[in-house]
């Protein structure tokens, strides 16, 4: 027998709970037995995103989220600044060349950061920039962009900021309205805990007029339309009925544990995951590591894809590898969302003999240990520790 496991960025665990939602009679989306639901989830959205403002949410992924932002805030030849640091940023400069924006493009390194003074300095160059596009938790390197500094600068212009917070909503502090974040975007399948099906935007007043001049095609993806149908407790088209159910469920549990004590876990649960890492005389990849994801530079000699391959296969633990260019380079062990201390033991354990049997110079249980101690620590552990979502265990 094999018990299955998944430390990845997305699709994340499951809680029981949540997934036991998505077996219950399916409603009509025209009901007001849905509308009620419905109109919670948006709700209880708004204080995962730290907003009073429009929260907006369709059939779709993350990346479905980030099409209707450039969709919807710009016309063909507008001019936006995209500030990529790795394979998500990246995306939204592919997405705006698909509907022929005019996007200037800062790409830092591989594991560095967001350059607050690269996006002033841009910005005074090019005043007609409409929209300052950059990500969050840029989880193919590991690294967490300085949102809060991005958000001093771009306020001071007239231009909107659209953050993808796709993998760092409900893990990673955002604060939206605090940060001056005009429009964020996200899924269902990651920090949020539900099956992967949800498209989720929250949009300020400063990007409405935006949203009202932009000539880019669009149906589907509509702002307009998803706000006006909020009013009426539903969306303009059939949504993905049981996954909003199962949606309203996990954001029950997030706001039971608390968002600060749901940061402080993940913060909690990254530190144990370093020191683990790091007790195996493994390298950390990422300059500035988000708290929901750690990327690992692969030793000399070994292939992050067939580590990833045989751990899967051999151990039954799902890590992801590395992207494009990193990819044979790094790994990467997700701690987001319906995870705590035995997800990661499992993965630090799994790891270790794994590269024990590649050969690779580790000592066996020192960086489970290492992890241990971190766990054991009352300093460090979060106060509501005890409250935390157990083990995600079989899925």
């Amino acid at each position: 027998m094999k018990k299955n496991y998944l430390i990845t960025p997305g699709p994340t665990p499951v809680p029981p709970e949540v997934s036991a939602k998505e077996g219950l009679p399916i409603l009509h989306h025209r009901t007001s037995e849905f509308g009620v639901i419905f109109s919670q989830v948006i709700e209880d959205l708004k204080y995962v995103f730290q907003t009073k403002h429009d929260v907006l949410m369709t059939a779709g992924s993350g990346t479905g989220a980030l099409e209707s932002a450039v969709a919807n805030l710009l016309s063909p030849g507008d001019k936006a600044l995209v500030v990529s640091t790795g394979v998500f940023g990246d995306r939204y400069k592919k997405i705006c060349d698909a509907y022929g924006i005019n996007a200037l493009y800062i790409r830092e390194p591989e594991g560095e950061i967001a350059v607050p003074a690269k996006i002033e300095e841009a910005l005074k160059k090019n005043p007609d920039i409409k929209v300052v596009f950059v990500t969050h938790t840029e989880t193919s390197t590991g690294v967490v962009n300085p949102i809060e500094a991005i958000g001093k600068i771009v306020v001071k212009t007239p231009a909107v900021l659209a953050v993808d917070s796709v993998s760092g909503l409900g893990g990673q502090d955002l604060q939206t309205d605090n940060w001056h974040c005009d429009v964020v975007c996200s899924g269902s399948q990651k920090g949020l805990m539900t099956a992967p099906g949800l498209a989720i935007v929250s949009v300020a007043p400063k990007a409405w007029p935006l949203v009202e001049a932009s000539k880019s095609p669009r149906f589907y993806f509509d702002w307009r339309k998803m706000k006006k149908s909020i009013a009426d407790k539903e969306t303009p088209f059939t949504p993905p009925v049981t996954i909003v159910v199962a949606q309203a469920e996990a954001l029950r549990l997030i706001k039971q544990e608390g968002l600060q004590n749901v940061f402080a876990r993940h913060t909690w649960l990254a530190q144990a995951t370093r020191a683990g890492v790091q007790a195996m005389g493994l390298k950390l990849f990422a300059k500035v590591p988000c708290d929901v994801l750690t990327s690992i530079t692969v030793p000399e000699g070994l292939n992050g894809k067939a580590i990833v391959k045989r751990l899967r296969e051999e151990y039954g633990v799902s890590i992801a590898g590395g992207q494009v260019d990193l990819e044979g380079k790094i790994v990467r062990l997700a701690h987001m969302g319906y995870m705590e201390r035995f997800d990661v033991i499992i993965a630090l354990s799994a790891l270790e003999m794994m590269l024990y049997e590649l050969g690779h110079k580790v000592e066996l249980g020192k960086g489970v240990g290492a992890a241990e101690k971190i766990f054991l620590d009352k300093s460090k552990a979060p106060a509501a520790a005890a409250k935390a979502p157990q083990p995600a265990g079989v899925h």
